[in-house]
């Protein structure tokens, strides 16, 4: 046995490199591992100290619409008479494929298998998001969902998924953009949703968010999603007034990466821990990741990381010690799973899409989802 061993190793050595295509986008490094525990964590467990894992995960699913045209021409696209011919084999598809992705996604040592909490967007309406916790691969888990119907002129919301067996639903709130765009009342996205809770025995609050688009280009849009920075922190810094003893857990697709204006500086989202001083400061563990040339969607040969998961201090407060009592930030992971990429043509690597130049892929988004750890020690 050992002999063929090394006779393989042998033969993989003597393989050409493969050419580098200069047009594809960089080659996102292989899928990780599932999460697993930090070292100091592993170390812990030779003494019999237990730890619990939970993913809190966030997921772009890529105009998740159902098949009745209610919004006029905006929906009109996404019916069985629209451009797209969106009918019930479409749709079926679709959320099969949404339901799959999420069932893949395990997260080691977590009692709840997968992820405890999902943040979603570019869904329709409430109707789809209970299609999806009824697949086939999802219905075990018993997702329940958090959902409220938006001004977006093209009918799609943010919603929450989560297991009810391990985080339970305090309170619900919403908070629209145009306060924080005085001079531009009709100005019309999607609202963000504030959910708080219980999650392991601790209060943390969920900010669900998709951020207004780069349409017009990305500096002339950029005031807008500055905006909905700055409702973010508002939100953020309310959250903590009212009790400072939460976690704060902020996601969603931002439409811009970590360092832009509207997370750095309008959210004051940090690229590194050591930064984090301030009580309610917020860790962006994703610019790091971006920088290693890891992103979420791919366009003209470059990657970006739009969909974050941003998160308080609160979660970092144990996380250089061996001790790990409360919620404590693990890693943060880009799920960029094999199965979810193209590997044909011009967007090989990038995520298989639903559709592309109007032609149905049966893919499942044009984002890859996200997922943070979080670790507690057992009692």
């Amino acid at each position: 046995m050992k002999k063929l061993f090394y006779m393989a190793l042998a033969l993989v050595a003597c393989l050409p490199a493969l050419a580098q295509d200069p047009v594809l986008p960089p080659v996102q490094p292989a899928e990780e591992p599932v999460a697993q525990p930090p070292q100091e964590i592993q170390d812990e467990l030779s003494q019999e100290r237990r730890y619990t894992m939970y993913g809190v995960m966030f997921y772009n699913l890529e105009n998740l619409f159902d098949t009745i045209n209610n919004n006029g021409v905006y929906d009109k696209e996404f019916s069985p008479e629209g451009a797209r011919q969106w009918n019930g084999t479409k749709y079926w598809q679709k959320q099969h494929n949404m339901a799959y992705t999420i069932s893949q996604m395990e997260v080691k040592g977590s009692p709840a298998v997968g992820p405890v909490i999902i943040g979603v967007s570019e869904i329709e309406n409430i109707t789809v998001l209970q299609d999806l916790v009824r697949q086939p691969e999802l219905k075990d888990r018993h997702y329940q969902i958090v959902h409220h119907d938006g001004p977006d002129r093209r009918g799609v919301d943010v919603g929450l998924l989560y297991n009810p067996r391990f985080f339970k639903v305090l309170n619900v709130t919403t908070q629209r953009i145009n306060k924080y765009l005085p001079d531009y009342p009709e100005f019309r996205t999607r609202d963000q949703l504030t959910v708080t809770g219980m999650l392991a025995g601790e209060k943390v609050s969920i900010m669900v968010n998709h951020w207004p688009s780069r349409l017009g280009g990305e500096e002339a849009s950029s005031y807008l999603r500055e905006a909905a920075g700055r409702m973010a922190r508002a939100t953020i810094d309310s959250l903590l007034l009212d009790d400072p003893n939460q976690g704060i857990i902020f996601m969603g697709d931002l439409n811009d990466d970590p360092q832009n204006k509207s997370c750095c500086e309008a959210l004051g989202a940090k690229k590194e821990i050591k930064d984090c001083v301030e009580p309610g400061s917020c860790f962006n563990p994703w610019w790091n990741i971006l920088n290693k040339g890891i992103g979420t969607l791919g366009y003209k040969g470059n990657w970006n990381l739009f969909d974050q998961i941003i998160f308080t201090d609160y979660f970092l407060k144990n996380y250089d010690g061996k001790d790990k009592p409360t919620l404590t930030f693990s890693r943060a992971e880009v799920l960029n799973r094999k199965f979810l990429r193209s590997n044909e043509g011009d967007r090989q690597g990038y995520p298989l899409r639903t559709f592309s130049g109007g032609v149905f892929l049966n893919g499942y988004s044009d984002h890859f989802p996200t997922m943070i750890y979080l670790v507690k020690e057992v009692k």
